[in-house]
């Protein structure tokens, strides 16, 4: 199973609850990359941590690794200058150049997870689903479903990015990456790289909900809880955000406790990450 992070070193507590919580549910061979750049201010997910985290799936199964890629040349060869100055930095469009990296492009097919996703479950059915035709499958965005529609008014098609399952060699056909980084450096867009995959995807696979549960407590069933930003309206607006690695918000905030087994170990080697 291939599985891609992409970030800076700002990514690296959360990487390291992912994937504990991966390893948790998934004995199989795994095979992280980690997609990283130094430029400008973005600097880079680190060798040490890196290395780190290597030997720490090894544990679990021998034959799993973790490979850090350095995409900065990739990246500053083709930047997506109408995006440069959004609130997100430019590591969050980095998963639209993997047509680029020999490393991920010769896989038949990769598992892209943001930093904040947390695994429930066994990964085993999302990742060998029928993909014959089709370009990434992706869950809805429970916000930006309701605005955005590519296939009829009242279709719901927006998919969220952060859980996305890529059939490279579909995507390479289609050009669909290519075309994702040209919207990027010509369009200015809200959520650029969200945005510019739903744009260029052809076909795609609208995944169930609990591979990509956005609401800030899980279901009974969910597989990937990914602690996106929610909004809440009482008693005031206001942009709540919790990542998976802020313990103390998790407990105080949210009222999780049934990760505790995964953040126990966290805090226990988040020293091994920090830079």
């Amino acid at each position: 199973m291939n599985i891609l992070y992409c970030g800076d070193k700002g990514i690296a507590r959360g990487a390291l609850v992912s994937i504990l919580s991966i390893l948790k549910h998934n004995k199989g061979v795994l095979h992280f990359y980690i997609l990283t750049i130094n430029y400008e201010d973005t600097k880079a997910f680190t060798k040490a941590a890196a290395k780190f985290l290597d030997e720490l799936v090894k544990k679990t199964n021998s034959k799993s690794f973790v490979e850090l890629i350095d995409a900065t040349k990739v990246f500053v060869s083709n930047l997506p200058s109408k995006n440069m100055g959004s609130y997100f930095t430019p590591c969050s469009m980095l998963r639209l150049y993997i047509d680029k990296v020999p490393e991920i492009n010769k896989l038949d097919r990769v598992l892209y997870l943001d930093y904040d996703v947390v695994c429930r479950g066994d990964l085993g059915n999302l990742y060998s689903m029928n993909m014959d035709g089709i370009e990434a499958a992706g869950a809805l965005d429970i916000y930006g479903k309701n605005f955005y529609h590519y296939h009829g008014l009242f279709n719901f098609d927006y998919m969220n990015s952060g859980v996305m399952l890529f059939n490279m060699p579909e995507c390479l056909k289609t050009n669909m990456f290519e075309k994702a980084v040209k919207l990027c450096a010509d369009k200015w867009m809200m959520l650029a790289d969200q945005a510019a995959l739903n744009k260029s995807i052809t076909n795609r696979i609208i995944l169930p909900r609990k591979y990509n549960e956005q609401a800030e407590r899980p279901k009974k069933d969910t597989v990937l809880h990914h602690f996106s930003n929610n909004f809440k309206f009482f008693p005031y607006f206001r942009v709540q955000k919790v990542k998976p690695f802020e313990v103390d918000k998790i407990h105080s905030i949210l009222k999780i406790h049934e990760y505790d087994d995964i953040l126990d170990e966290y805090l226990r080697l988040k020293e091994y990450v920090e830079d």
